[in-house]
């Protein structure tokens, strides 16, 4: 975690660490198992080139996050000038937490909904969408912008988009499998097999094997991160009460967002403060985010913490 005044989180550093780790470790097994089936099915001449896809994405990960999140949700970076109070809110908050401000983007979307992306903090952005925008008063668009600075400061956004490259490689890995399944790819030169699983078949068991792993793994260190970037969010600012209403509000709006808006940037869930989803539970195994309730219990255990009375 940088150094700042946000709440640290021994919980979410320890749960990062082990993420990073075990996907490191599946990583590494999914080039390795590649690289070993292409070695064994006279396709040698690939083998580095894997490995270097491989190495390749995770660095483009890292490297262009921020960039890559932009896009995927067309947004702008804006000027002190364009965004004025965006940009005041986004001073104070900085200045209170004592960390370097990051760049400031608005996304023209109605989904009620903001993130944090970047590599480093120094290398950050942070982005509202015009519909939390409308949404949202002062106080608690405040408290929005607290809890997304607490991604950039506890780096989990980092960590959350480098993790994701081993379930990228694996579902591209395991659609290219189906695709050697379906056209007859993916045999032996010399042996057609025969004696064994087809190269194909190999390769589809392990990308599931890791997709699957990954997928569980990263949905968990998701909903972890979002209660802690609550906590510290809520601590900065010592308002948990805006927080909440804004949780209540943003969660409350996505109901009269259109089907097709939420599909569109359903890729962003994981990142965003509350998922772009309506009418389903988020206590399931799969959901990138704790429930509602639980995140309005914390805040309320804090605002008493506070000894301020609740709204």
């Amino acid at each position: 975690m940088a150094r700042t005044r946000f709440v640290g989180d021994r919980g979410l550093t320890a749960r990062m660490t082990l993420v990073m780790f075990l996907l490191g470790g599946l990583f590494v097994v999914l080039i390795g198992g590649l690289m070993a089936a292409a070695a064994g099915s006279g396709y040698s001449t690939f083998v580095p080139f894997i490995g270097l896809a491989g190495i390749g994405m995770a660095v483009y990960q890292w490297w262009r996050s921020d960039t890559v999140a932009m896009k995927a949700m067309r947004a702008r970076e804006v000027s002190p000038e364009q965004a004025p109070e965006l940009h005041g809110m986004i001073d104070r908050l900085c200045a209170m937490a004592d960390m370097p401000k990051p760049r400031v983007g608005i996304s023209d979307s109605r989904i009620p909904n903001a993130f944090a992306t970047g590599r480093s903090p120094e290398r950050s952005v942070v982005v509202v969408t015009t519909g939390i925008m409308q949404t949202l008063n002062a106080e608690e668009l405040e408290g929005v912008l607290a809890h997304e600075l607490s991604h950039v400061a506890h780096r989990d956004v980092l960590v959350m988009t480098v993790a994701s490259s081993a379930g990228i490689v694996a579902g591209m890995l395991t659609s290219g499998a189906r695709y050697g399944m379906l056209f007859g790819g993916g045999r032996s030169r010399s042996s057609n097999n025969n004696n064994g699983l087809p190269v194909w078949l190999l390769v589809l068991l392990v990308s599931v094997v890791v997709y699957a792993v990954s997928f569980v793994l990263l949905k968990v260190l998701s909903r972890y991160r979002e209660l802690a970037a609550d906590r510290a969010g809520a601590y900065l600012t010592m308002k948990p009460q805006a927080l909440a209403s804004a949780l209540q509000k943003i969660t409350g709006e996505m109901d009269a967002v259109p089907d097709k808006d939420l599909r569109a940037s359903s890729a962003m869930n994981a990142f965003f403060i509350a998922p772009a989803i309506k009418g389903v539970s988020m206590r399931s195994l799969t959901s990138t985010h704790p429930s509602l309730e639980q995140r309005l219990e914390q805040l309320a255990k804090i605002q008493a913490e506070l000894g301020r009375p609740t709204g």
